[in-house]
């Protein structure tokens, strides 16, 4: 279990304000040697940089150029705008769909990896 928290969420006048954020995540993390850690100890999760942008590739970037492209190819072949704005957003549904039914083969390629902090 990871604890997320924003700038504003260490802030020493976090009281004070309205918009301090602080979530947990739990991640999975295959270790080989699991006797080497205790329960609460602190630990130092990674994961390789390549993998960082590829998932921000597959989750933000690859997403936004179907959906500009798609808008941008509807609107120049002389689509109603309405049409082409909820197409192109619409368009992304199977996108998310397909990456669902990846998951398990993309939770293998993302994996993370845990040393003592």
């Amino acid at each position: 279990k990871i604890i997320v928290s924003s700038a504003c969420a260490s802030c020493k006048v976090k009281s004070y304000c309205s918009i301090t954020e602080m979530k947990e995540m739990l991640v999975e993390v295959n270790i080989k040697n699991s006797f080497e850690y205790k329960k609460g100890q602190n630990v130092v999760i990674s994961m390789k940089n390549s993998l960082g942008g590829m998932a921000l590739f597959l989750a933000y970037i690859l997403p936004f150029i179907i959906m500009f492209s798609s808008l941008i190819i509807l609107t120049l072949s002389h689509y109603n705008e309405s049409f082409a704005g909820l197409f192109s957003i619409g368009i992304l549904i199977p996108y998310f769909l397909l990456l669902y039914v990846l998951r398990n083969k993309l939770k293998k390629k993302f994996t993370f990896s845990l040393r003592p902090s």
